[in-house]
């Protein structure tokens, strides 16, 4: 295990098999391990090389929506409307969350795929279709940070499955780029409200604010559904 600077895990796990390689060892999985700022800002080039590259390694983003290990900053995976240390209550984030697996699913990689610690045998699934797929795989697994989040420890599994079940994280998968598999179909969502109410960072939020967010994740949610009908 190496310890590395945030944004530079992907280009670790890619020099470590290529090293691997130079020596004969085909038979690893290397995986590098990372949160959301390092991935989604500031390691965030380094990433998009190897996923050009198509080199052979699984990346693993840690999302719990801002830079929670160094005081809860935002960061670019941090959703509309968040309060943060750098984007506190007067001003919270006024730009909706970066579409990492989109962005990375339009390498034409082999695997990209969403999960949530509230669904562990999804999540066990993924990790295994990954590390039978050759070439470039991204799992981005959603995880609640209490702390960062302003809630109660308790609450962290039913808020990562209310996430789910709001259709704010939708739970899929995409296949070099183009075939999409939803793995947890919410046919009858909650209202984003309930998902809201429990968490401390968006407690500032008025009725309006509420509607534009259930607006943004309905609309989000049929994109998706397009690609699923389309792709499949």
């Amino acid at each position: 295990m190496f310890h590395t600077a945030f944004e530079t895990a992907a280009i670790t796990a890619s020099g470590l098999k290529y090293g691997l390689l130079a020596q004969g060892i085909d038979d690893v999985n290397v995986v590098a391990w990372a949160g959301d700022g390092g991935t989604f800002d500031i390691g965030f080039q380094a990433i998009s090389g190897a996923a050009e590259r198509n080199d052979d390694i699984l990346y693993v983003v840690y999302d719990n929506e801002a830079y929670m290990n160094t005081g809860i900053q935002r960061s670019s995976a941090t959703p509309y409307g968040a309060w943060t240390t750098t984007t506190p209550k007067n001003h919270p984030k006024d730009r909706p969350k970066k579409d990492l697996v989109e962005i990375i699913a339009a390498h034409r990689v082999p695997f990209v795929a969403t999960a949530s610690v509230a669904y562990p045998e999804d999540l066990i699934k993924k990790f295994e279709k990954a590390k039978n797929t050759k070439g470039f795989k991204l799992i981005h697994i959603f995880a609640p940070c209490p702390t960062g989040w302003k809630m109660p420890p308790e609450l962290s599994i039913e808020s990562a499955r209310l996430a789910v079940q709001t259709r704010v994280f939708p739970v899929y998968e995409v296949e070099n780029g183009v075939h999409y598999k939803l793995n947890i179909n919410v046919k009858n969502p909650k209202p984003v409200e309930e998902y809201l109410k429990i968490q401390g960072r968006f407690r500032h939020l008025k009725e309006d604010d509420i509607k534009v967010i259930q607006g943004n994740v309905d609309r989000e949610w049929e994109l998706l559904m397009r690609k699923v009908e389309t792709f499949k």
